[in-house]
């Protein structure tokens, strides 16, 4: 029979050590496995919001860019992968992320729990405005409701209950007081819009945009939307002869003489109407669909629309 051999005091000492270490590994691991519960946002205007709400109570993931086309940016195997690996996916909904939304759909498949902002804050419908448009969309959901902050407010806190029963680990109360907080910040920003936009003529109260995003602003602050260079709520579509051409008429008709153009999309068509109209025809940038980086003009929701609201205030009230 072989003796075993005596474990000396050295190797004794190397052995505990390595016991030690691999316990700590572990804990460590299922300490952060317990820190790392994911939101999923998809569309970075929702995911600014996203954050304001949860803080530091859970991982937030956005998959878009920023400067990106809500309508036509997709996503890496990776982040599909993302997607069904969080405890909870936030998405806009309504037709808005053309390219995503069948990956969400498949999240939901998998059991992930999903909320659709757009769906719960009482949308509005697309209309036929005075150049026709939109052509293919009277009369579906229009997607665009966070150009009205008062339906922002009742996003969060939909939000927020959304992330306190489906997010394991976060704390109810810090969620509700950041959600409480925000609310009172997008309450100002109500308040600040309405004042600024009080200063526009009722006369001149008409918008023209790129694609026709705007519908919620108008409804909630009083505007006439007069029409769009793409007669449709999506960016994918295209216009027509025949639909520039109802533009500029209905344009000459309401008098108006500024184009306002989202900030990550070309401004060619929107210069179109600029030569139709004999050069009188402001084009006038606004963030309408997407933030920018930081620095840049726009990179939260509350300075998209304190920017927006300035430039088109501006933008309609100029000689």
């Amino acid at each position: 029979m072989t003796t075993p051999k005596r474990t000396t005091p050295r190797l004794r000492r190397l052995l505990v050590t390595l016991v030690a270490f691999a316990s700590l590994t572990t804990a460590t691991a299922c300490a952060s496995g317990e820190e790392q519960a994911r939101v999923v946002v998809t569309t970075n205007i929702l995911g600014d919001i996203t954050r304001e709400i949860v803080g530091d109570q859970a991982d937030i993931t956005v998959l878009m860019k920023p400067n990106a086309d809500p309508h036509s940016f997709g996503l890496s195997a990776v982040q599909a992968a993302e997607l069904e690996q969080a405890d909870l996916v936030v998405f806009n909904g309504l037709g808005l992320e053309e390219n995503v939304l069948r990956h969400v759909d498949a999240a939901r498949e998998s059991g992930v729990a999903t909320f659709e902002a757009g769906k719960a804050v009482d949308a509005l419908t697309f209309q036929a405005h005075d150049d026709g448009g939109p052509e293919d969309g009277a009369g579906q959901p229009d997607p665009h409701f966070w150009t009205d902050p008062d339906r922002v407010r009742e996003a969060v806190g939909l939000i927020a209950d959304q992330v306190v029963e489906h997010v394991d680990g976060v704390d109810e109360k810090t969620v509700r007081a950041n959600a409480d907080r925000y609310d009172r910040r997008l309450a100002d920003l109500t308040t600040w819009m309405e004042d600024t936009f009080g200063t526009v003529p009722e006369e001149r109260r008409a918008l023209v945009t790129n694609h026709h995003v705007f519908g919620y602003l108008a409804d909630r602050f009083g505007f006439r939307v007069i029409g769009a260079v793409i007669p449709s709520g999506t960016t994918l579509a295209s216009p027509s002869s025949s639909d520039l051409r109802s533009l500029t008429e209905a344009m000459r008709e309401a008098g108006v003489r500024t184009v306002f153009a989202d900030s990550s999309q070309p401004k060619r068509l929107a210069e179109v109407l600029r030569k139709e109209l004999g050069g009188q025809v402001r084009v006038v940038e606004l963030y309408s669909e997407s933030l920018t980086e930081q620095g840049k003009g726009a990179a939260t929701y509350l300075q998209m629309m304190r920017a927006n609201t300035t430039a088109m205030t501006d933008g309609l009230t100029g000689d």
